[in-house]
């Protein structure tokens, strides 16, 4: 098509009307042809090739953040729609797991979520109400043991902390409010155990991360690890 186009234009030459119209006539074209070869060619995927708009591109799935497993120590609030005499504000789970409550036998909360509890509870209650409406509310948070940080050593409060998502190294040394005067921190240690049971220590430099600001060391944290700070030799 194009070479018939040129054949006509040469044709058309000896006439200098005939030739100026030709001229823009053929500039215009070879302009149209040039946006053409530009569009068809970019990235491969231009104009004639099916794709005219970008590929969709799926976001990745985020991942849910686990439901509370309440554990023993944690402190429960137990309310009983309608029924205030069953109702209980400050619920101890203790060391055995179980928590007592009115009208029931102990019963054992640790290992369950609040609102398994709650269910729980209201098929014991049917018993004795009809159709019982239970609400648990964790007021003080432990949790359990595999699912706690922590802490022993050189750090300034020794503790045991509730595992949350996303929970890093600074976290942990926030809530322990930081190392003393004799830690060795860039010589502690995480040791950490997987879900098929095998042992893995992890070196952190913890001083570099407080005293100097190495983000680097800012490591994310798994539910049961626990951090040890040794002590400086001198």
């Amino acid at each position: 098509m194009i070479q018939d186009w040129f054949d006509q234009t040469r044709s058309n030459a000896d006439d200098p009307d005939e030739r100026q119209v030709a001229t823009r006539a053929k500039r215009r074209s070879l302009w149209g042809i040039a946006v053409i070869l530009a569009l068809s060619g970019c990235g491969g995927d231009g104009l004639f090739s099916g794709h005219s708009e970008p590929p969709v591109v799926e976001k990745s799935a985020v991942k849910a953040p686990d439901d509370y497993v309440i554990g023993s120590g944690d402190s429960l609030s137990i309310f009983v729609y309608r029924n205030p005499d069953l109702s209980e504000g400050g619920v101890a789970v203790r060391p055995d797991g179980r928590i007592s409550t009115p009208l029931i036998e102990d019963i054992v909360a640790a290992g369950k979520t609040p609102t398994q509890l709650a269910r729980e509870i209201e098929q014991r209650l049917t018993k004795y109400i009809q159709d019982p409406n239970v609400t648990v509310i964790v007021r003080g948070f432990i949790g359990p043991s595999d699912r706690q940080v922590r802490v022993i050593g050189e750090a300034t409060d020794p503790i045991a902390i509730p595992y949350r998502d996303h929970m890093t190294l600074l976290d942990v040394m926030i809530a322990t409010h930081g190392l003393t005067k004799y830690a060795a921190g860039n010589r502690a240690v995480i040791v950490r155990v997987d879900p098929d049971g095998h042992q893995q220590t992890i070196r952190v430099r913890l001083s570099s991360l407080i005293k100097d600001g190495d983000i680097t060391q800012n490591i994310e944290m798994s539910p049961g690890d626990t951090l040890i700070v040794p002590q400086s030799w001198f």
